[in-house]
Formats: structure tokens, sequence, C-alpha cells
């Protein structure tokens, strides 16, 4: 089993990683591409990201996919992200925030406050019981029409890429350092099935590495 890195040894390598961050750009698009396309982001007035990273998936919606009015507010355990997204997001001030978190995956967020739950490779992060209180979470703050929108690092499907992911995580078994914390995750078995509707669940192969795709609805209140 690929070890994990506690919340501080993710902050520190995030903080040291920095903008080189973007450089995971010529895979990662392949599965940010996808699930734009199913989160019916132009229909969005208020999106919370879980992870946001150097904003670069943040700075991608606001200049394509959101509306006008919609605000958005990103968290990020590390930092250096924290001020690399807020600088990034620098345009967009008067709607879009970004804030430094402790990683708790106990959300500060009233209920029924968000249209869309977003996270993209950092669910991979988590140990699993914090996965599953993560995506709880997102169903209570998100609304009934809200959808969660998530991508994450996967076992392979095909050759190629289940001999990259495979490598991936015999690399994680040595060191969580060399992978970054993140290993192959199955993202629907983290759902609680009674808590959401999946309406969209894919891999998607980029250059050998594996993502999982998935959009959910929430079930009942959200």
């Amino acid at each position: 089993m690929a070890r994990i890195l506690d919340r501080d040894g993710v902050r520190r390598f995030y903080d040291r990683l920095g903008g080189a961050l973007d450089s995971q750009a010529f895979y990662e698009n392949a599965g940010l591409d996808v699930l734009c396309a199913h989160s019916a982001f132009d229909r969005a007035g208020a999106v919370f990201e879980f992870g946001c990273g150097t904003g670069r998936f943040a700075q991608w919606l606001l200049e394509e996919f959101l509306p006008a009015g919609a605000r958005y507010l990103g968290v990020d355990l590390s930092p250096r992200m924290v001020e690399l997204a807020r600088r990034r997001l620098a345009p967009w001030a008067d709607r879009a925030r970004v804030e430094l978190t402790d990683g708790d995956v106990h959300l500060p967020q009233a209920d029924n406050s968000w249209d869309r739950f977003v996270s993209t490779f950092v669910v991979d992060l988590l140990p699993e019981h914090e996965a599953r209180v993560l995506l709880c979470e997102a169903h209570r703050i998100l609304r009934g029409n809200g959808r969660l929108c998530l991508v994450s690092i996967t076992r392979g499907t095909t050759p190629l890429s289940r001999a990259v992911m495979g490598c991936w995580s015999v690399l994680g078994r040595l060191s969580p350092w060399l992978t970054g914390g993140c290993r192959p995750v199955a993202l629907r078995s983290l759902l609680h099935p009674e808590q959401w509707d999946v309406t969209f669940d894919e891999v998607v192969i980029r250059f050998g590495v594996a993502m999982e795709v998935l959009v959910a609805s929430p079930y009942g209140e959200g």
C-alpha cells in the first residue's frame, strides 16, 4: 500500500514545489477538460474548491466557464499555494477569494451554501477516512441542485496506464515524497450511495496517467 504524507508533510512538499505544480498540466488538463464538459459551471453561482493549488483551474473557470456574477472560494493548506493563487486570481478579487486552511476536512461552510464543490488531484492525497468525511461535508454544503466535481489519479485501464500507475504505486510505497503523497484511488467507492446520484464517472488517460473524473448530485438536502 502506498504511504501517505501527513498534513505537515503535504504542506512542506507543496510549499517547496511552488509554481512547478503547473508543470503537471500536460496530463491534468485532459481530466479537467472532461470535468468542465460535464459540470455545467456556466450555471453555477457559487463555487467552493478544496485544495486550489496555484489557482490555475480557478483562473480557467473564471475566464471561460463561470457566469460574470459567480463567486469563488478556494482553500489550501500550503501558504505558498495560497500566495500564488491569490496573485493569479487578483483580476477577480471582487468575487474570488483564496484562504489558508489547516487541512481539516470538517469544513466551516454553511449548509446548502454552494452550487459546486470542486476538488481536483486532492482526494488522492487524503487518508481514506478523511476522504469519506470530506465528501460527506461536500454533501452538507451543496445546495440541492448542486454538483460534486472531482478528478483524481486512479488505477490504469489499458496496458500502458496499468504500467504507469503500477510504477506510481511502487514509488509511493518506497517513499510518499516521490509522488507528493498522491496514490491511485477509486473515487466512486468513497461516496456514500445514499447521498449521491453519480451523473458522470469515467477514467481518462493521458500519457499513461489514469484519472477518474466524477460528477455527482446530492440526494435529499445538500
